[in-house]
């Protein structure tokens, strides 16, 4: 399976994970966002890119981008923005959460259809399902913090797309899994 890991450094998740805030931040003050010039090529790499909000461990937003349609760093700074006022589950970020909240960032590897459920490494992968218009996507993560065995996570992202919990054994479901590098504010500050 060809997965691209970016392996990025201490220094270029910082500096992920800094945008991420300083966009939030800045959209708070009514203010359009420029990130400033990425330290390395690399984040100017197309990828997809989940960012997640949390507060007191709660999810708080989480939206991303599937697919890299735009360099990282900018995917980065917009699904921010996105995570805090656009997650239809949530009411939009008020400014006194923002020091609350922990933020996560997902980078995805290309996705990788699948023919086979066999396939799915629970933990390494992340999954995306589609059929007839519907799509529903979970982080690698999420089957983790749940304690998901393989079925329960297909079933979940089949419920996450808008479909029957059993879709993904429907001969015209399409089943992707990609990888994600993973890293949070909290992970990145102890390590400093």
């Amino acid at each position: 399976m060809s997965e691209t890991v970016l392996n990025l450094s201490h220094e270029e998740k910082q500096y992920l994970l800094r945008i991420a805030r300083e966009a939030i931040a800045t959209a708070f003050e009514g203010q359009r966002y420029t990130p400033p010039p990425p330290p390395t090529e690399k984040l100017k790499e197309h990828y997809g890119v989940f960012v997640t909000l949390t507060i007191d461990g709660n999810l708080r937003g989480c939206i991303g981008l599937v697919e890299g349609i735009k360099p990282l760093y900018e995917g980065v700074a917009d699904m921010a923005i996105a995570a805090a006022f656009e997650d239809p589950r949530f009411p939009p970020l008020q400014p006194d959460e923002l020091p609350k909240v922990t933020i996560e960032i997902s980078v995805l590897s290309p996705l990788k259809r699948i023919r086979s459920v066999d396939e799915i490494q629970v933990g390494k992968h992340g999954l995306l399902i589609q059929s007839h218009g519907n799509r529903g996507l979970l982080l690698p993560q999420v089957a983790v913090e749940y304690g998901w065995d393989e079925e329960v996570f297909l079933s979940q992202t089949c419920i996450k797309a808008g479909m029957p919990g059993d879709c993904w054994q429907h001969p015209d479901t399409e089943i992707y899994v990609f990888s994600a590098e993973i890293f949070d504010e909290k992970e990145i500050a102890g390590e400093a």
